[in-house]
């Protein structure tokens, strides 16, 4: 009888074999994210609490910069490419000759780009001009623009990061920085590095601005120092106010417009104020289709 026993055995090992099979295909395959550092732990909330709604989905989320995600998305090695840039034409044109498919720009979220001070920085506000001054090498010491006697150290993001592409061309005009800026591999980095030297000054995306300080920033000498606040963001009184983006290749369809449309949706939008970006205009939030090219201004105008 030990041959009965044994097939007993047999058959209930292979029925968990089946069982977790099944349970794997009815998961199905995990809807792949990747690029913003800016963006790491929008997506990764998001990714938490939709799976926890929704049974069954998996998403995996991964950084490593935009400029990561974005050739990935070319690569075809990721469902969605989170960017804190637009993505340019070229790169588009890439996707398309890859994939056959044109790509399908959806703003997610908005944010303020900083200018991160270290704690006891006395210093209130900045001018554009003069925090490009500052990353171009020509001001080096606080005292020039009403701080300490005491010299600037630079911190930023190394140049495959869509917060540094968008820094470089709306802060600096597309001049090179300053050799002696420290580049970092995450705006965690930064604001970490800036936490902990009182010289130091950085920028980065405004949800990662706790245990620093964010100056003001005037647009002119002759203008308001204004607050990166929700209210100024949206409005585009802040003048580097930005879009954070998703981007796929081809029109969303399946599990990856469900995940869409639920980002762009009240739970979603609230998702991101409750990690530190603003949410969309209803205007655009609301629409399956936002508008190509769209810009923080545009949204202001929708409202």
């Amino acid at each position: 009888m030990k041959w009965i026993k044994n097939a007993v055995a047999l058959g209930f090992i292979l029925s968990l074999i089946f069982s977790q099979v099944a349970s794997h295909q009815a998961q199905g395959k995990a809807i792949t994210l990747k690029g913003s550092d800016t963006m790491v732990l929008l997506g990764q909330r998001w990714a938490e609490v939709y799976m926890k709604k929704t049974p069954g989905s998996r998403i995996q989320v991964t950084g490593g910069g935009s400029g990561t995600g974005i050739a990935a998305l070319i690569n075809g090695t990721t469902d969605i490419c989170e960017a804190s840039r637009p993505m340019k034409d070229k790169e588009k044109e890439e996707v398309k000759a890859k994939t056959g498919k044109e790509v399908v720009e959806i703003p997610v979220a908005v944010d303020g780009l900083a200018i991160y001070l270290n704690a006891s920085n006395p210093i209130q506000e900045l001018t554009l001009d003069q925090v490009k001054q500052i990353y171009l090498g020509k001001i080096t010491n606080w005292k020039a623009v009403g701080g300490s006697d005491t010299r600037i150290i630079l911190y930023g993001r190394e140049n495959n990061s869509g917060t540094y592409a968008y820094f470089k061309e709306h802060v600096l005009q597309n001049a090179d920085f300053h050799p002696t800026t420290q580049t970092l591999p995450g705006t965690a980095a930064v604001t970490n590095a800036v936490s902990k030297d009182p010289k130091a000054i950085g920028y980065g995306g405004i949800a990662y601005a706790k245990g620093i300080r964010h100056t003001r920033v005037k647009k002119d000498a002759n203008s308001p120092a204004i607050e990166p606040s929700m209210e100024n963001v949206l409005s585009a009184k802040y003048p580097i106010s930005r879009f954070l983006y998703w981007y796929v290749a081809g029109q969303p369809s399946g599990e990856i417009k469900k995940l869409v449309d639920w980002v762009l949706g009240d739970e979603g939008q609230k998702l991101v104020q409750a990690v530190g970006y603003y949410p969309l205009p209803k205007e655009i939030s609301a629409a399956s289709n936002p508008p190509k090219g769209a810009s923080a201004k545009k949204a202001s105008q929708s409202k």
